[in-house]
């Protein structure tokens, strides 16, 4: 179901900027020498951007980390893991606003009425 203003078109755009970004980096900082993004990077790049375009929860989607459906096959997924590990924490440095509101979105995924609904569950259990 689309959004108001278009919000779910920003927030992927803005994912597919934050992805490259983080590949960029873990690129220039593992195949120094080679043009950024080198093949694999390239290779992994284009995946993901794919996977985001299919992605079924557009509207709802997590932050990768927290996201239950796992639609990168598991090399591929190897990979991404080790990208995010390595560039996560250079973003703040190199990409401070995108780094920002990748955060606000986990922490917004959190907040969601799905986890709020949950605890709400576990207290009610808990107290009734």
């Amino acid at each position: 179901m689309p959004d108001k203003c278009g919000k779910t078109a920003r927030r992927m755009a803005r994912e597919k900027r934050t992805v490259q970004a983080m590949i960029r980096l873990y690129c220039r900082g593992h195949h120094a020498g080679q043009p950024t993004p080198c093949g694999e990077c390239s290779e992994l790049l284009q995946y993901a951007l794919a996977r985001l375009d299919r992605c079924p929860l557009a509207a709802r989607k997590p932050t990768c980390a927290r996201c239950p459906i796992h639609c990168y096959k598991p090399q591929m997924r190897e990979r991404i893991k080790a990208v995010m590990r390595y560039a996560g924490p250079r973003m703040l440095w190199k990409h401070p606003i995108l780094a920002l509101l990748h955060q606000w979105d986990a922490l917004r995924c959190w907040l969601s009425a799905d986890h709020a609904g949950a605890g709400a569950s576990a207290r009610d259990s808990k107290h009734g």
